[in-house]
């Protein structure tokens, strides 16, 4: 898994066929961001986050109610993925002069290697 590597992801579709789809992935080079990125995988609220926003931006209140997350964690998790650039934000003001903000993961997945020491972490980005 060094350098740039090609992943083959098959995933099956409601009524369709088996599809096999190529995507890119981005190797982590720095250590310490490698263990940031473990350490935020090992977290449940952190997985949840990313996983609901894969597909379309949510707000921190969105995320809170379903993903059964207290909102004063909900708010600190995000902050944390948004800091460590796993989370894009995006904003608006309504019609009643309030901010508003939503999320979006900006990886699809996070493949690691264990093997002889040696630790790899690659990045698959979300660019749907």
């Amino acid at each position: 898994m060094h350098g740039n590597a090609v992943l083959l992801v098959i995933s099956s579709r409601t009524n369709r066929d088996t599809m096999q789809v190529l995507l890119q992935t981005k190797p982590v080079q720095e250590e310490t961001t490698k263990t940031v990125l473990l350490e935020i995988l090992a977290d449940k609220y952190s997985r949840a986050i990313l996983e609901s926003t894969l597909d379309m931006p949510k707000s921190t209140i969105d995320l809170s109610i379903e993903c059964g997350i207290p909102i004063s964690t909900t708010y600190r998790r995000v902050q944390l993925l948004h800091n460590n650039k796993l989370l894009g934000i995006s904003g608006s003001i309504s019609e009643d002069g309030k901010k508003y903000f939503l999320y979006k993961s900006k990886i699809k997945s996070i493949v690691t290697c264990f093997k002889s020491g040696s630790l790899d972490v690659e990045i698959v980005s979300n660019s749907d």
